[in-house]
C-alpha cells in the first residue's frame, strides 16, 4: 500500500524484515542507516548533520570524477558545475541533493523517482528509479534504473556509497574484496593509466586479511563473480561479517577508506562503492552506457549480515 501521497515533501522512509530496519532519506533517495538487531551495518549520520563524505548516497547520472566537468558527447563538448572545487572535478552526478518522490512505501520496501530534466552541462532527460527492499535472507537489496525520456542519446552510469561498518575503527578489520585489478591515479584520483594487477601490491585483499593502516581511494575491476554474475565484498571481525554484493552490471567497485580526519567518520568505515563504469567515463568512454531514446538501464546491489570470516 501507498502511505505517502505525491508531492508531499521529502521526509524519511523505514522499512523493517525480521531483525533488518533500513532509513532512506528523500532527500536524494539516500540510505540514511541500515541495521541488524540494532546493530549498524552502514555509517548513519542523524538528519540535522546531513551525510558526510557522500554517506549513503546515489550517484546519478555518473559515479565518481569528471575531469574539469568537461566531456565530449553527441558531437559538442559539455560541460558541469564544478562540484569538487579542491580536484577541479565534478563528482557523483546530479541528485544527490534533489527531492526524490515517494512512489510506494510498504513495510519492507519503498520506491523513490526523481525526473531529471538536464541539467548545465548534462542537457538530458531521464527518469530515475531507486527501490530498498528489506528480506530476512537476503537483507537489503537495492535496484537503481534509469528510463532516457529524451529525444536523444544519453551518456549514463550510476553507483551508491554506503560504508559498510563494524562499529570500530577500521584498523582491525578484515577485508576480503573480489577484484583483480585496480585503477592507478594521480594526485587529482582520475585515472594515471590502464588497470594493474593487485597481486604483490597494498591493493590485494583477494584473500581475506586485516585491513591494518592501509589507506585506500581506489577503483578496482576485473571482479570475481560467482555463477550469479555477483561480486562480494566482506568486511568481518570475530563476531560479525557485513557483506555487500553486485550484480554483473557494475564492473567496478570504488574502495574508500574514509581518511578524513576532519570529518565525522574518519576510518569509521570502508565504503565500497558499486559502479558502473570508472572515474571520468563520460571523458574517457571507457564502459560508459548510453541510453538511446526509450531505452533503460538497471542495476542492482546488496548489504546483508553473514557469519564471520575464518
Amino acid at each position: 500500500m501507498d502511505t505517502h501521497s505525491a508531492g508531499e515533501a521529502p521526509g524519511e522512509y523505514r522499512i523493517e524484515a525480521d531483525g533488518y530496519q533500513a532509513i532512506v532519506d528523500g532527500r536524494g533517495a539516500t540510505l540514511r542507516s541500515l541495521t541488524w538487531r540494532d546493530r549498524d551495518l552502514i555509517l548513519s549520520y542523524r538528519p540535522a548533520d546531513g551525510p558526510q563524505l557522500s554517506q549513503g548516497q546515489v550517484l546519478l547520472p555518473w559515479p565518481n570524477r569528471i575531469d574539469r566537468g568537461r566531456y565530449a558527447f553527441g558531437g559538442a563538448v559539455h560541460r558541469l558545475d564544478i562540484t569538487e572545487p579542491a580536484y577541479d572535478t565534478a563528482i557523483h552526478g546530479l541528485t544527490r541533493t534533489k527531492p526524490w518522490e515517494p512512489l510506494k512505501h510498504t513495510e519492507n520496501r519503498v520506491e523513490l523517482g526523481y525526473t531529471l530534466e538536464g541539467a548545465r552541462g548534462y542537457p538530458f532527460r531521464l527518469e530515475l528509479n531507486v527501490a530498498y527492499e528489506l528480506a530476512a535472507d537476503t537483507g537489503l537489496t537495492v535496484r537503481i534504473a534509469a528510463h532516457n525520456i529524451g529525444d536523444s542519446p544519453a551518456p549514463y552510469g550510476n553507483g551508491s556509497h554506503d560504508f559498510l561498518t563494524l562499529g570500530e575503527p577500521v584498523d582491525d578489520a578484515v577485508l576480503r574484496l573480489p577484484a583483480s585489478s585496480y585503477l592507478p591515479v594521480d594526485d587529482r584520483l582520475l585515472p594515471a593509466g590502464p588497470p594493474r594487477p593487485v597481486e604483490g601490491t597494498p591493493c590485494d585483499f583477494l584473500r581475506p586479511r586485516r585491513f591494518g593502516g592501509t589507506q585506500l581511494d581506489t577503483a578496482f575491476t576485473d571482479l570475481v563473480r560467482e555463477s550469479d554474475g555477483r561480486a562480494w565484498a566482506f568486511l568481518s571481525d570475530d563476531t560479525i561479517c557485513v557483506a555487500l554484493w553486485a550484480d554483473a552490471s557494475y564492473g567496478w567497485l570504488q574502495v574508500f577508506s574514509a581518511d578524513r580526519p576532519e570529518s565525522g567518520i574518519n576510518r569509521r568505515g570502508i565504503a565500497v562503492e558499486p559502479m558502473t563504469c570508472p572515474p571520468n567515463a563520460f571523458a574517457s568512454g571507457e564502459d560508459l552506457i548510453v541510453l538511446a531514446p526509450g531505452a533503460s538501464s538497471e542495476s542492482t546491489y546488496g548489504i546483508l549480515r553473514t557469519d564471520p570470516l575464518e
